[in-house]
């Protein structure tokens, strides 16, 4: 069964970016990214915001030669982390670009991926159409737009990887309303992240 997903990477305090706008200790380590690209294999479109669509960009234009160093990167002079890294970083860029791409704007007048439209609102209908079509799940990236899926009533997870990190503000990952949850899964990273999946009741 399709389900609509959103996933973020937030501080433990709940937080996406700091007031900045800064989310470099978001960086996710080998480890945490491997995880996350088993999750995203099984998902068929993105629903993007601008500005998550915007910082996503590089991993399509990653040039081809990157992705051969990368799949070479484990090579015995090699540090375990850096291969790994790099591997992961490959094998996202692959995933990224198989998946097909929503974008909400109103200012956004041209897109530079495949795969990719330019949306100028969020529609609920449109949504649940597209949900009833799907044969891989959907997953909403970035909080602005996930407000307005979670008032709709179309999210079905939430996956949350939470960094130990406490930033004291910012751009919130969950809307500033109620929500109801039943945790899933459940998963502590050697790095101190911990994975929570739940259920939107």
């Amino acid at each position: 069964m399709v389900s609509l997903i959103y996933s973020a990477i937030c501080s433990i305090d709940g937080y996406v970016a700091d007031e900045q706008g800064n989310f470099d200790w978001a960086v996710p380590d080998a480890q945490v990214h491997a995880f996350v690209n088993e999750l995203e294999r099984g998902v068929g479109t993105y629903l993007l915001g601008r500005r998550m669509y915007e910082t996503m960009i590089p991993w399509e234009t990653m040039a081809s030669e990157d992705l051969e160093r990368s799949s070479v990167a484990g090579g015995p002079s090699a540090p375990d982390e850096f291969a790994g890294i790099e591997a992961a970083t490959a094998e996202f860029a692959q995933i990224w670009r198989g998946i097909d791409k929503i974008v909400y704007s109103t200012t956004l007048n041209e897109v530079s991926t495949a795969r990719t439209r330019i949306v100028p609102s969020f529609d609920e209908d449109s949504i649940r159409l597209l949900e009833s079509e799907a044969v891989q799940d959907i997953s909403i990236g970035g909080p602005t737009v996930a407000v307005s899926a979670f008032a709709a009533g179309l999210v079905d997870e939430v996956r949350l990887f939470l960094c130990p990190v406490n930033i004291g503000g910012g751009l919130r990952a969950l809307p500033e309303s109620r929500l109801d949850l039943q945790l899933l899964e459940e998963k502590t990273f050697d790095g101190g992240v911990v994975y929570l999946r739940y259920a939107v009741r």
